[in-house]
């Protein structure tokens, strides 16, 4: 069996949810705006390479640290940050004797799938 410092219910991964939302949100946002740099980051480390720079560079900077620190937070509950992309956390739980995760997508109200650890979101199933 794996081993997590925490399993939750699905009562408690819907509370612990609503606690980190707003983290969730600003992860998000947060992502979609290295997306939106990305172009100009890409010409400002062109302009790098040649001992210029950019404003994009020193933002990209800001924005990862940004993301590292808000996924360690939200990791430090227990939960799992599983795809920025998607905005897809998982939490370890105990289903029928083995350990499974509680799955929950980006704009989706509550904690409402579980999936074998092995199975992905691919194998989502309703609770």
């Amino acid at each position: 069996m794996d081993s997590f410092d925490r399993y939750f219910t699905e009562e408690e991964a819907n509370a612990l949810l609503e606690e980190l939302l707003p983290d969730i949100e600003l992860l998000i946002s947060t992502r979609n705006r290295i997306v939106e740099i990305q172009p100009e980051f890409d010409s400002g480390l062109q302009k790098a390479l040649g001992n210029g720079g950019s404003h994009a560079t020193g933002e990209l900077l800001i924005l990862m640290g940004r993301i590292q620190r808000l996924v360690e937070r939200i990791q430090r509950t227990g939960a799992l940050v599983k795809n920025l992309e998607q905005g897809l956390l998982d939490f370890p739980a105990e289903r029928e004797g083995r350990t499974v995760y509680l799955c929950w997508q980006y704009g989706e109200p509550t904690v409402a799938y579980w999936h074998d650890i092995d199975a992905g979101f691919a194998g989502r199933q309703p609770l």
